[in-house]
Parts: structure tokens; C-alpha cells; sequence
């Protein structure tokens, strides 16, 4: 079964009604990022940045999957799918791919602020407030990667890529480092297939540019991998015609 590895960022969680960071502007939720995603931020003012990823884990409870989330489970009927995700959230997860790895960490996760192997799920409608603490008796912070920190599951992203029979990338401009250098580790006889609305402007020589929503691209996308599984590399022309 051919190896459909997928990266996704912020364009498919956005149509879920979820607002996410956009460098354009550098606010997240009318917050300064850095004052809310980076070490510093947290060092500064640690209950502004607890109260912001509360209401940001509030936000995703309350979302639902979209149709894109979806479509990428049902791939599975055909391919075996990795999905790498820039995002925080867990509607990947609840749509029903069971592959998921978060490049970026988890908002519905909590760790230690003193050791980053100390990790806790935050079930129903937990939170994480001052004076919650690890086993070790550290604060708690949120479970994601912070602007200025290393991403540790990088390399076992690149792995992934690196595995790839096809690689399709949904709803991100990959601007961010280092996962805008992921598809760089895909196999050259890997096609590659990017779905967003600046795709045009956005895919580099060889890739597939589908210039649509996330919701739009990967629906027609699974429809056709559905009737065409053995031809991994679609014609844009004739998927956004149809």
C-alpha cells in the first residue's frame, strides 16, 4: 500500500472555526505572539499565557472536524497515512486518522515546566491554572513549542517524509521553520500535491498546485485517489473542473 504522508497547518483548522496565528500581523487573538508563544512570554507573565492557551483549549473543544479532516481519514481505505501537523489541536484525531504526529505539541496536553518528558492529558474541561504542578513538583505549562524553542520531533518528521510515495500538503505557506523544509525531504519520485488558496503563487517546480480551501482540495482529492488509487499524481485542471 503506497505511503501518503501529509503536512498540515493552519488553513484546514481554520475552516473548524479555529483562529490561528498569522505572521501578517503578528497577533494571535488580538495577543502580541510574543507574549504568548515564546519562553520569554511565559518567564514575563506566566498567567496571561495560561489564561490565553485556556481559552484557546475552550475554543477547540467547542470546534467540531471539518470535511477535510475527514477526508484525509478516509484515505486510509487506500493508502497508508502519516499525517504531520503544524497544528495544536486534536480534530485530526477526532476525525479518525489514526496517524497523527504534532510537529508543534498539543493544546489538550499540559508538561512540566523543569522536565519536558513529564506529560499529562487535560481531559473534559481541565485547564491549567497557577500552583498545578508535575510529579516533580514543577508548574505546569501548556504542551506546545514555543517560538525560540526547539522542535523535538523534527527529525522523526523528516523520517516520515523522507518515506513518502506521495506528499500532500494542506492549508499552510510552510514560512515557518523548520517544517518549511520538510518537503525538501520528500523522495524526488515522490509527487507532491498542495492544496491552498495561494497555491499557484506558493508551489515550487514539479508540485501540483490545487489554488482552493482545504475543504474544496482534499474532497476532490480523495474522490479521485477513491477511483484512481494507482495514479498517484492528479491533473489539477481536470480536479478543479470537475
Amino acid at each position: 500500500m503506497a505511503h501518503l504522508v501529509v503536512l498540515t497547518g493552519a488553513g484546514i483548522s481554520a475552516e473548524s472555526g479555529i483562529k490561528t496565528f498569522r505572521d501578517g500581523d503578528g497577533l494571535w487573538e488580538n495577543h502580541h505572539v510574543e507574549d504568548v508563544a515564546t519562553p520569554e512570554g511565559w518567564a514575563r507573565d506566566p498567567h496571561t499565557v495560561l489564561r490565553f492557551y485556556n481559552e484557546r483549549r475552550a475554543q477547540v473543544r467547542a470546534a467540531s472536524p471539518n470535511a477535510a479532516h475527514l477526508a484525509l481519514a478516509e484515505l486510509e481505505k487506500h493508502f497508508r497515512v502519516s499525517i504531520i501537523t503544524q497544528n495544536i489541536d486534536d480534530l485530526h484525531e477526532r476525525a479518525g486518522s489514526r496517524d497523527v504526529l504534532h510537529l508543534h505539541g498539543e493544546l489538550l496536553k499540559a508538561r512540566s515546566s523543569r522536565d519536558s518528558r513529564l506529560v499529562y492529558r487535560l481531559d473534559g474541561d481541565e485547564t491549567i491554572e497557577m500552583g498545578d504542578c508535575c510529579d516533580s513538583g514543577a508548574q505546569l505549562r501548556p504542551h506546545v513549542v514555543w517560538f525560540g524553542e526547539n522542535v523535538p520531533l523534527y527529525a522523526t518528521a523528516c523520517d516520515l517524509v523522507a518515506d513518502a510515495d506521495l506528499l500532500l500538503i494542506v492549508g499552510t505557506s510552510l514560512a515557518v521553520t523548520p517544517a518549511s523544509m520538510l518537503m525538501d525531504e520528500a523522495p524526488l519520485a515522490a509527487p507532491r500535491v498542495l492544496v491552498d488558496p495561494g497555491a499557484r503563487e506558493l508551489a515550487g517546480q514539479g508540485v501540483v498546485a490545487l489554488a482552493t480551501s482545504a475543504t474544496d482540495g482534499v474532497c476532490r482529492l480523495r474522490d479521485f485517489w477513491s477511483q484512481h488509487g494507482r495514479l498517484l499524481k492528479p491533473d489539477p485542471d481536470m480536479l478543479l473542473t470537475s
